[in-house]
């Protein structure tokens, strides 16, 4: 067993961590000098699902640093080693692992999280923690390893101060949050613990960090890439080629500063490496929303975030930067950091290829410029504003106001926006202006969870930059949620949900209604499940629908080996092509396994069908099986295959992939899809068939290096 002293750190103190004249080596294995003879933390406290319990095996974890690195060490005990759930998979997919973070506030500001995950065998995830939404999207060069033993298991984390952004003042402040998850137990604990009256306000909560001597630097990264790819598809009963062709491009890091970051790329590839998880594409009212995926711009995507968006589960605002809307760049440019101790900045452009179809109408580019500005205030708190534009030939789309959240006391927060838009179009004769706005109240203690919100959006707000779902609305919601702690191994918490919401249809002045309550319990440290009842209508094309419904969820693991979620409802809904009221049965399983450390199975099945309440006819359903297995033959090397059948397209979709990542930005990855449906050529057209005939075909290639100097 490895001797340690633990030390119960007051989390108004600041640590001064052991600066180092040679670095740890990082192998998971705590044999250094520092990790033996120096006082760790401990007295980690649960904050779910319960607050201010111990775990029965205790966690420590020692902080070092030297003038470019810091590094962290955790012990974490285990009665049952055996039970510790862990594998070897590809970053970022670590999530239902035993795992350690830690919650890096590298300004000691209260704006934003590095989260720096790993788990037992040293297997990373990295998130950026701001405005109250968790990014997955950024992928920061640290260093990890992990070793599982008879008392637990140990990770050592190596994070290069090059990767982060942080205060030019001497002596650097910093502050964190340690946090672990006990898989087997669903429990989440952490250092300093949480005060159950804040709740998960984490930001005012962390422990602060004094590091001396540290280097201040001018950052310079260099990412040249070649990619090659090639794409069929089947014409007149032929396989023709519609793309064959090498590709080159660079994208360039500054750091200006230590706090500001300058990033260029010249013809970069923007491609996908995974293609997006098929979702049921008919009988919608709204388009279908896929999260950004492509490195240069899902970094740094966080600072877009603005307030008040996605406040209830009817709000039609989801983001007013969505990336995804540049669909194929030629070139890109971001600034993003702080100036000064308040001031956050974060400039993004981008020039969009526009479809030759439309040159003549458009031209051959839109240009993206996209602004943003945070002021910070006292605790967490801020107020920004926010711009956007879609500039090409003949049509403009300007977006742009303020927006803001206010810490009114330990565990209540307000959050506002105030947008305005104008959007001109020369060959449509438009010329439209807008507005959005937007408040709300939340609090979320251990007892008890609410929220307020009132919206607007006028019919004429338009973001070509954004995801909004719905204009022409005014909407007021509600909900509260006590939470009840029993005394009992079997329940160990139970949610009551109450929501309300009602929302005027501007356009057709009529109301609908959204009214739902829930039970959610918390079973053992294995299994959740949810139970809700929902009453409400709808408003489409002026006349209303019912669209209530009972609702099923459950999501739990099985040993080490399984997990998984299955979800059911049976509502009443709309036929939104000829405007029908029906009613049908909606189902989405997923279940992981892993029949080996290394070897990855998941498969998820989606479901819908509909009927006409009027003569019981089915109108459709629509089938989606989708099967995915990874062979991870350590932390860098994997090969991967996807099969997707969509029973209501009659298709099957065929993804192989082979991915070496070395660290961000140094990889190699081949791949090669084909698409099938269920057609022949008959010498004139294309007809059903019963035979699956591959219709289109891709491969690709990509190799990338990073130089960091």
């Amino acid at each position: 067993m490895l001797l340690a002293v633990p030390l119960n750190v007051l989390a108004r103190d600041a640590v001064k961590p052991v600066k180092l004249s040679s670095p740890p080596v990082i192998d998971g294995i705590l044999d250094e000098e520092v990790w033996k003879n120096n006082q760790g933390i401990s007295g980690f406290r649960s904050f779910i699902p319960d607050f201010g319990k111990e775990l029965p095996f205790n966690t420590i974890v020692w902080l070092a640093y030297d003038e470019e690195n810091i590094y962290f060490a955790f012990r974490c005990y285990d009665n049952e080693p055996e039970k510790i759930r862990v594998s070897v998979d590809s970053r970022d997919k670590i999530r239902q692992d035993d795992w350690v973070c830690v919650n890096l506030d590298s300004y000691n500001d209260q704006q934003t999280l590095y989260c720096i995950y790993a788990n037992a065998n040293g297997i990373q995830m990295d998130t950026r923690f701001a405005a109250g939404n968790e990014d997955i999207g950024v992928d920061l060069v640290w260093y990890s390893a992990g070793k599982i033993d008879d008392d637990g298991y140990t990770v050592e984390i190596q994070l290069p101060l090059k990767s982060i952004r942080f205060s030019n003042k001497e002596p650097v402040m910093m502050s964190a949050f340690f946090e672990r998850y006990v898989s087997r137990l669903s429990t989440n604990v952490s250092f300093p613990e949480l005060d159950p009256a804040k709740g998960y306000a984490f930001f005012g909560q962390m422990q602060p960090i004094q590091f001396d001597g540290v280097k201040h630097y001018k950052l310079l990264e260099i990412l040249p890439s070649v990619t090659y790819s090639y794409k069929g598809e089947h014409d007149a009963g032929n396989m023709a080629t519609t793309e064959n062709k090498p590709d080159a491009g660079l994208t360039v890091k500054y750091g200006i500063t230590s706090q500001l970051t300058l990033d260029a790329t010249v013809n970069p590839d923007f491609s996908q490496v995974e293609a997006d998880a098929g979702q049921v594409d008919a009988n919608l009212r709204y388009q279908l929303f896929y999260p950004e995926k492509r490195p240069f711009f899902q970094e740094g995507n966080e600072n877009f975030k603005i307030g008040s968006t996605g406040s209830s589960p009817i709000d039609p605002m989801g983001s007013l930067v969505h990336t995804r809307n540049i669909v194929n760049p030629i070139a890109g440019a971001k600034l993003s950091g702080r100036i000064g101790s308040k001031n956050y900045i974060s400039l993004l452009y981008a020039a969009d290829r526009i479809p030759e179809t439309d040159n003549a109408l458009y031209g051959n580019y839109s240009h993206f410029p996209v602004i943003r500005y945070k002021r910070s205030l006292r605790d967490d708190s801020y107020v920004g504003v926010l711009a956007t534009s879609v500039i090409n030939s003949n049509s403009i789309n300007y977006v742009g106001g303020a927006d803001g959240n206010f810490r009114l006391n330990k565990s209540t927060m307000l959050e506002f926006h105030s947008l305005l838009s104008e959007n001109k179009d020369e060959i449509e004769e438009t010329d439209d202006a807008g507005h959005a706005l937007g408040v709300n109240i939340l609090s979320d203690q251990r007892n008890i969870a609410y929220a307020l919100t009132l919206k607007e959006i006028s019919e004429n707000f338009i973001s070509r930059t954004g995801y909004i779902d719905r204009t022409g609305v005014t909407i007021l919601t509600g909900f509260v949620t006590p939470k009840i702690y029993p005394e009992s191994e079997v329940f160990r918490r139970i949610d009551f949900g109450i929501f309300t919401g009602q929302l005027r249809d501007n356009i057709y002045d009529l109301w609908e209604t959204n009214n739902s309550l829930s039970v959610t319990n918390w079973i053992g440290g294995t299994l959740r499940t949810k139970i809700q009842y929902s009453y409400s209508t709808e408003i489409y094309q002026g006349d209303k629908f019912k669209t209530s419904g009972l609702q099923f969820i459950m999501t739990g693991t099985a040993g080490t080996k399984f997990n998984g979620t299955i979800a059911y409802s049976r509502r009443n809904a709309i036929y939104y092509p000829e405007s029908i009221q029906g009613y049908g049965n909606v189902f989405a399983g997923e279940i992981r396994y892993l029949p080996l450390e290394k070897l990855h199975t998941q498969l998820s099945v989606n479901f819908q069908d509909l009927y006409d309440v009027s003569d019981r006819e089915k109108i459709f359903d629509y089938l989606l099986v989708r099967g995915r297995v990874t062979w991870q033959l350590n932390r860098y090397l994997f090969f991967r295959s996807i099969v997707e059948y969509n029973d209501y397209r009659k298709s099957v979709s065929t993804d192989f992939l082979a991915s070496f990542t070395y660290i961000p930005g140094t990889v190699f990855h081949i791949g090669y899809g084909f698409l099938s449906e269920y057609k022949a050529w008959d010498g004139l057209e294309y007809i059903e068939s019963e035979r699956l005939q591959e219709m289109k075909r891709g491969f690709f290639v990509k190799i990338s290096y990073l130089f960091r100097l």
